[in-house]
């Protein structure tokens, strides 16, 4: 049996419109940009769309805070992070405000993955790129939680379609699937035990599932195949 994944990807859901400055971009330049296009940051690229750094609203907003404060001569024991974020309130280009290195990620990236980067290095948003390195999309928080907005139906028939009876190779009247607020509830009988976690993982990676409780029972425990490998020989079924 083959499992097919139907992982949604980063590709499904990033911003392929976007908008991007040079590293010579004026700092007024870019809040116009930002504000003309009502976004709170942009990829800095280079002539060849290669992604170079990024700048936000926060790194902007450094000159502001940054304004009134006394320079002082001597800072030996300043932080490395004080020190960048002085640097960037004294910036007049995207060069001197941006952050680099970019986390980025490829178009074929897993959701999940996704999300996971964007937690672990607490970013708002992350440059999709090519295997070249060139920018094709930009993906946010807001736009990863999009696959969350599937109206229950729609989740319902994904899965009996797709996990059910294509993947498990099931009668889709011997298995119940209920869908509430995302919540996916599986119940019936299938025919291997070893099947259950599967299916519930494969029901897990469809679009729009939330979470999945099962109540999934199973009319053959082919655990016994690690020691008789011929015990399951006659409820193998031929398709």
């Amino acid at each position: 049996m083959t499992a097919k994944s139907y992982r949604p990807t980063v590709a499904d859901v990033m911003t392929k419109d976007v908008l991007t400055v040079t590293a010579q971009t004026p700092f007024k330049d870019i809040v116009a940009a930002f504000a003309d296009r009502a976004v709170s940051g942009a990829p800095v690229v280079d002539d060849a769309g290669h992604v170079v750094g990024i700048v936000t609203e926060a790194d902007l907003l450094r000159k502001e805070e940054f304004k009134d404060a006394p320079e002082e001569r001597h800072r030996l024991f300043e932080h490395r992070r004080d020190r960048l974020t002085r640097r960037k309130a004294r910036g007049d280009t995207a060069a001197e405000l941006m952050t680099t290195p970019v986390m980025t990620v490829a178009p074929d990236t897993v959701i999940p993955a996704a999300s996971r980067l964007i937690a672990e290095h607490g970013v708002k948003r992350l440059p999709v790129v090519d295997e070249a390195g060139r920018l094709v999309g930009i993906v946010s928080r807001a736009d990863l939680l999009k696959m969350f907005l599937a109206p229950d139906d729609q989740i319902r028939r994904k899965v009996i379609d797709e996990v059910v009876v294509r993947t498990l190779w099931e009668d889709p009247r011997k298995v119940s699937v209920d869908v509430r607020d995302g919540v996916v509830t599986l119940e019936g009988q299938i025919e291997l035990k070893s099947l259950i976690p599967f299916a519930e993982r494969l029901t897990l990676s469809v679009d729009g599932v939330v979470d999945v409780v099962s109540r999934l029972t199973y009319e053959h425990d082919d655990s016994v195949l690690a020691q008789d490998p011929l015990a399951l020989q006659p409820i193998w079924r031929h398709r």
